[in-house]
């Protein structure tokens, strides 16, 4: 799936309301759900997670299943991008180039932040779905 199909698809799910573990934009969507419905990904996502984890390795290798790991912390528009959003709280969200679209748990729903990343960068993924 090319770069700007990924960054439409997830700015069309701007303002759907945050459900942890949600996997239907008429119930709500979490930052995997929000990835997962953007990117297409037809395979089963985790669940059962809680809002706090830090086991970046179990995220890490779920995600490296279904997209390729950038090298370094380099990462280029409709990539998953994967950030410590704080205390042992991994969070996923897509780069447009110009800010990240994530289900924001605080703000409960999808959110488009402008800007550079304000939190640590963990890894980086692109996604290359069957029609790239």
């Amino acid at each position: 799936m090319p770069a700007d199909q990924v960054v439409e698809r997830a700015r069309a799910l701007i303002g759907t309301r945050f459900r942890l573990h949600g996997r239907d934009p008429l119930e709500g969507l979490d930052c995997v759900g929000l990835v997962a419905l953007t990117c297409d990904i037809r395979t089963p996502v985790p669940t059962g997670y809680g809002l706090r984890n830090s086991d970046a390795e179990r995220w890490m290798a779920i995600t490296d299943q279904i997209a390729q790991r950038r090298p370094g912390l380099d990462f280029e528009p409709g990539d998953i991008v994967m950030v410590q959003a704080g205390a042992a709280q991994l969070h996923l969200g897509i780069w447009t180039g110009n800010g990240l679209i994530h289900a924001d748990a605080v703000l409960r729903r999808v959110v488009e932040t402008p800007g550079p990343l304000c939190w640590p960068v963990v890894a980086a993924w692109h996604f290359s779905g069957d029609s790239d």
